[in-house]
């Protein structure tokens, strides 16, 4: 999970367009509650290698984050075939993630 957030973010439409699961993570590089949660979210994701996971640099005029209204960060938004499933904001623990992953989980 050292994958850098990126300002390179996809369009709503391409994310609705997704086939399966996948996850759009909301945050900055610079800050601190995203920072505190990358061991968090390491953790969560360390058999889903290949769970599609987009991080987005997100911030004033970013349009993607304001179509999903993203108040906080991180925030990870958990999609099943483009349908937003679960959200987690700021996590507190991985549990949390796991759970939300469990229910975008293909085997289930």
């Amino acid at each position: 999970m050292t994958n850098p957030y990126t300002t390179d973010e996809p369009s709503r439409e391409a994310l609705h367009a997704t086939v399966g699961p996948a996850v759009v993570e909301f945050g900055a590089p610079w800050c601190p509650w995203c920072q505190a949660a990358q061991p968090l979210i390491a953790e969560a994701f360390e058999e889903k290698e290949e769970l599609p996971h987009f991080k987005i640099e997100d911030g004033k005029g970013r349009p993607l984050g304001r179509a999903f209204r993203v108040k906080l960060w991180p925030t990870l938004i958990f999609l099943r075939d483009g349908e937003e499933v679960a959200r987690c904001v700021r996590p507190e623990s991985a549990e949390a993630l796991k759970q939300a992953l469990a229910k975008i989980d293909s085997s289930t």
